[in-house]
């Protein structure tokens, strides 16, 4: 005979990690593969009722968010648990990315979401070193090895190299939205475009399943007796201080400058 002790039972545990900023390969980035990952690691190893994302980023690093999104995937399938991301403020470009990667995505009526494109942004600087009366000098050995250089004049061949180079990435992200989203998405011609949608339009073409926030959702899901266990990047102690205080200032311009570019 099996006794139900009220002391132990258990609820069902949902472990929320929060991915929040640019993305980027390190440095100044707020989100990375190698900063995120041992908390996407925690929080599957702990065999969940499922995980939840608390996804506000303007995006980033293609490469990166590729990582981050294939990381939650390959957990989720291996230990079979359930993923649903929750957005916040926004969920743009690799930030999307990311949400797409679980099985369902909810936002807020205000939610930012899409922003499916990719975009490459440098500077030209050469009529500047002209009228100041710079001159300069470079040396190389492969005719390519001065792509893009802020320094020279642009040319057509760089251009139309970065371009197939943009073209690709593009195709990889639409590629990974069809594969997750499927048959949610809606036959809408700007949905590739990096155009963005809020809330409820966002729901209209099938980027987001609803309107939905992380507790009341859940609750729905699993129960009124769900639990949270939350898990996020952790920073030391010494990232606060010197240089890597300026370092984190810098940061903070760039990724309020993403916001900005978004209304935010």
């Amino acid at each position: 005979m099996v006794v139900a002790l009220p002391f132990l039972s258990r609820h069902p545990v949902v472990a929320v990690v929060r991915m929040t900023g640019m993305i980027g390969a390190g440095g100044r980035a707020s989100l990375n593969d190698r900063a995120i990952a041992p908390a996407i690691e925690r929080a599957f190893a702990r065999k969940p009722a499922a995980v939840a994302l608390e996804i506000n980023s303007p995006g980033g690093s293609p490469v990166q968010s590729s990582l981050i999104g294939d990381r939650i995937r390959r957990l989720a399938d291996e230990k079979k648990i359930p993923v649903h991301a929750f957005v916040e403020d926004v969920a743009a470009s690799g930030g999307y990315w990311i949400a797409a990667a679980a099985d369902d995505i909810w936002a807020d009526t205000g939610s930012i979401v899409g922003s499916i494109g990719v975009i490459s942004a440098s500077f030209g600087a050469h009529v500047f070193l002209a009228r100041q009366g710079l001159e300069r000098r470079i040396y190389t050995a492969g005719k390519s090895k001065t792509l893009l250089d802020p320094f020279e004049p642009e040319k057509p061949e760089d251009v139309a190299r970065i371009r197939r180079i943009l073209d690709q990435m593009h195709g990889s992200f639409i590629d990974h939205v069809k594969a997750r989203r499927g048959d949610r998405l809606a036959d809408e011609p700007d949905l590739y475009t990096g155009e963005i949608w809020l809330g409820k339009a966002a729901q209209d073409v099938g980027l987001i399943d609803g309107i939905g926030h992380i507790a009341p959702k859940m609750k729905e899901l699993y129960g009124d007796k769900v639990r949270f266990r939350r898990y996020g990047v952790r920073r030391p102690l010494f990232s606060r201080l010197g240089a890597a205080a300026l370092d984190q200032a810098l940061a903070g311009l760039e990724e309020r400058a993403a916001y900005a570019r978004l209304g935010l």
